[in-house]
């Protein structure tokens, strides 16, 4: 069974240094549908990167910034990428360190124009 975001996923996670793919519910963290790598925690992630989008959504708008367009976590054996602002929905990547977040983030910017 495909849902309507499998061939988005996988054109995300065929990039070079993407581990995993996800669209994730901004409000509860819940995954909606995910490509995962071997070895990946998508319900972790999921989670963790809906609270981050939320809060930096609102932030944002508290200091009249207007909207998130990408957001990004370096962490010492990866990053996190998300994109919203699409109704209740966050496109995540998680990438190796090295992984080149600009191509990703290019990706990422499509695919979320294929949401609205």
């Amino acid at each position: 069974m495909t849902s309507p975001f499998t061939s988005m996923l996988e054109s995300l996670t065929r990039q070079r240094g993407v581990r995993a793919s996800l669209i994730v519910s901004e409000s509860d963290g819940l995954v909606v549908d995910s490509n995962l790598r071997f070895g990946q925690d998508g319900d972790r992630v999921a989670a963790l990167a809906a609270s981050m989008y939320r809060k930096a959504r609102l932030s944002a708008a508290a200091a009249r910034l207007g909207a998130v367009a990408f957001l990004q976590l370096d962490a010492e054996r990866g990053r996190i990428c998300a994109v919203g602002g699409y109704g209740e929905l966050v496109i995540v990547v998680v990438a190796d360190p090295a992984a080149n977040v600009g191509l990703i983030r290019m990706e990422m910017l499509k695919a979320a124009g294929a949401l609205a």
